[in-house]
């Protein structure tokens, strides 16, 4: 063997070291060269079928790796079962990322799997890092040949690459920021995982126009500018501009903290009288920010502005008496209510602190008889909530939609079910707008910083206002809301949600509320009831506020 490589078989276990041999189509090994032998193919003309065994695994793993590590490209991608992706992304990796030379453990194989670590070192400009970081592979049968094969996907390289990203190390694409909330604390990923997307966006958009530079490193191009790119290793340091959110770090904290409890959770937190976005929080913490971008059924959350538009129509008061009954039909479906409960001799206020579903599908007759049944809702989501005119928050973000529907849709929309989408931030924004008694669109920064356009919409009434509020006080203080907000100080308001999703066998938790001059909204996966899943995870993040 060569001289600096090592390469040891104990039982199952191997370890490739390959410490100090730079790129340069070495062979570390004879078994490198072995062709199909090396993989365990019985003859060209009797390809080997069946699975994989524990010694094809261990020799195909230890041949790639090998390969890869040495920098022999072509040689690496031969040994998967897609050497036409293979190639080009092993060679990308080399020079692309700037990798001198690369350390390989593999760990012990767990079935047709061998996880491994690499230590890369990269060279750029004089300037020498190591990137380490941990990866796996598998073992397949070749289809054709029945040769043992790695199974080529692009995370074998590194576990963040994907089909269009790529491995880069050079001067950084965007200027450094240090982003600090609204009282000047720094905000960082490792502090606030749920903001590591949010940061990096807002770098790519506002590194420059806060006076920060340039520095090297190495990061993985996502290839999409939808997608924000993900740092790897800063080689040197640019010098940081200073970037203001409107995050309240102890709200986030306490968002990051509440959102943990469940599987998958999403929480927004804004203020009210400015639209100042005070935290954003998902569990998981990917790269794709539900808090923001989700587009999901909110459920009953919605009944606040079904309500809205009852109001602004004449077709009820909160004082006002209104049928909720157990079941009702529109166009042939029928809908019911949690159990089939009923409310009678009820007022609107009853209703919705009850979650009464009927008692809003009923809404639809009135309105049917001015044709405007399968299109008011949505007026009354833009006209006075901004749902759905293109929010600038500062970072990527999807508007809510609320668009036509016709016959049993229709009906369904009503109480939030349908086509209806929404965020956590759109709904939170639902609140907030009933608190401050008309809609400020959410942002996360300053609209000076790149002369952006805010949404607007009509103010609500102060009728429509306080009988809103009184409605959701109700809901918060003695009604499906009333368990979650014990203790959430006053003035206070809420609404519950569930929202059934296709064959899911539970529906998804939603909920909103307002204490102060703070409103929130959270979505649990497959949480059940509103009040209790979503309900907590606002309640933790109104009383950090």
């Amino acid at each position: 063997m060569r001289s600096g490589v090592k390469v040891a078989i104990v039982g199952s276990v191997f370890v490739v070291v390959a410490g100090g041999v730079a790129y340069g189509g070495y062979n570390l090994y004879s078994g490198v060269t072995g062709g199909d032998t090396s993989t365990g193919a019985k003859s060209a003309d009797a390809p080997r079928t069946g699975p994989v065994t524990g010694e094809e695994v261990t020799t195909t793993a230890r041949d790639f790796l090998a390969a890869w590590a040495a920098g022999e490209t072509d040689r690496a991608a031969q040994l998967t079962n897609d050497p036409v992706s293979a190639g080009p992304a092993v060679l990308a990796y080399r020079e692309g990322a700037k990798v001198t030379g690369a350390v390989i453990t593999p760990g012990a194989a767990v079935g047709t799997t061998v996880p491994f670590t690499v230590k890369a070192t990269i060279s750029y400009e004089g300037v020498t890092k190591d990137l380490s970081y941990a990866s796996e592979l598998t073992v397949v049968r070749g289809q054709s040949t029945g040769r043992a094969l790695v199974k080529w996907q692009p995370s074998v390289l590194h576990p963040k690459l994907t089909a269009s990203a790529t491995l880069r190390t050079g001067a950084s694409k965007s200027a450094a920021i240090k982003a600090v909330d609204r009282d000047g604390v720094e905000l960082t990923a490792e502090k606030y995982p749920s903001l590591g997307a949010v940061l990096a966006e807002l770098r790519k958009r506002y590194g420059s126009k806060v006076g920060g530079s340039n520095g090297v490193e190495t990061w993985i191009d996502s290839g999409s500018e939808a997608v924000p790119d993900t740092t790897l290793l800063v080689l040197s340091k640019g010098r940081p501009g200073t970037l203001k959110t409107t995050i309240d770090a102890d709200v986030q904290a306490a968002a990051e903290k509440a959102v943990k409890a469940f599987g998958n959770a999403s929480v927004a937190a804004v203020e009210p009288s400015t639209g100042a976005i005070r935290a954003i929080a998902n569990n998981p913490a990917t790269e794709f920010n539900t808090a923001l971008s989700g587009a999901q059924a909110p459920g009953s959350t919605m009944k606040i502005v079904t309500a809205t538009m009852m109001m602004q129509h004449g077709l009820a008061t909160p004082g006002s008496r209104v049928e909720c009954p157990p079941t009702v039909s529109w166009k042939g479906v029928t809908f019911q209510n949690l159990e089939k409960f009923k409310i009678d001799n009820g007022t609107l206020t009853d209703s919705f602190r009850r979650s009464c579903n009927t008692a809003f599908i009923k809404a639809i007759g009135p309105l049917s008889k001015q044709n405007i049944e399968d299109t008011e809702l949505g007026e009354t989501a833009r006209r006075s909530f901004g749902i759905g005119l293109n929010w600038q928050v500062g970072v990527p973000a999807r508007d809510g939609s609320v668009p036509p529907s016709e016959g049993g849709e229709t009906a369904a929309s009503y109480i939030g079910q349908g086509k209806i989408t929404m965020s956590a931030l759109n709904v939170a924004s639902l609140s907030a707008t009933v608190k401050n008694g008309g809609f400020r669109q959410p942002y996360l920064v300053a609209r000076e910083l790149d002369d952006r356009t805010f949404a607007t919409a009509d103010p609500l009434s102060p009728e429509v206002t306080s009988g809103l509020q009184r409605m959701m006080n109700a809901a918060a203080t003695n009604g499906t809301a009333a368990e979650a907000m014990a203790g959430v100080p006053s003035p206070k308001g809420a609404k519950t949600g569930s929202a059934e999703v296709g064959d899911q066998a539970t529906s998804n938790s939603w909920f909103t509320g307002y204490s102060g001059d703070l409103a929130a909204a959270a979505v649990v996966q497959a949480g059940g009831h509103g009040g209790d899943a979503a309900g907590p995870v606002v309640a933790k993040v109104l009383k950090a506020g």
